[in-house]
């Protein structure tokens, strides 16, 4: 399972790959070549009020609505496909909220003699793909928050 991506691509070609309207707000990020858990990632969602997709900040690690504290995030950070729609943690997010992950790569790790080799995965022409998404909304005491947690187990989507 995935637990670091890259996203260096300009947001101006993360808005045209995924179709973000113009007047559409658009966060600044800047790019990371090494994002994690925890790490605020942009995600595209389907904004059903304006009737148009949106480009959102959230955090990596979905916090079930349920949870009482944002420990649960980390435990988050990867949803198997396998059984997904079956799992309380993930269930409320994917029968209603699902986002796509804007990325460059994503790294999977080897164990060596020596320790853990890292390798990229990314499209053959190094364009942006993306990774199939879960949100949801978590209401800590203090207020409220949204996170996420991408679904690498699930093909890649070509954008």
């Amino acid at each position: 399972m995935c637990g670091r991506v890259r996203l260096s691509s300009d947001v101006s070609e993360i808005r045209i790959a995924f179709r973000i309207p113009p007047e559409r707000p658009i966060p600044n990020f800047p790019p990371s070549w090494n994002a994690a858990p925890t790490d605020s990632l942009p995600v595209v969602r389907f904004d059903a009020k304006a009737g148009q997709r949106s480009l959102d900040m959230l955090r990596w690690g979905l916090i079930p609505y349920w949870a009482k504290s944002t420990n649960v995030g980390f435990a988050n950070i990867n949803a198997k496909a396998e059984g997904i729609e079956s799992k309380p943690a993930f269930r409320k997010a994917f029968e209603r909220r699902r986002c796509l992950v804007p990325v460059d790569n994503f790294y999977e790790w080897k164990k060596t003699g020596t320790g853990k080799q890292p390798y990229a995965i990314a499209l053959a022409d190094r364009g942006i793909m993306a990774l199939a998404g879960l949100w949801e909304n978590w209401h800590s005491p203090a207020g409220s928050r949204t996170s996420c947690a991408p679904s690498f187990t699930t093909a890649c989507l070509s954008s």
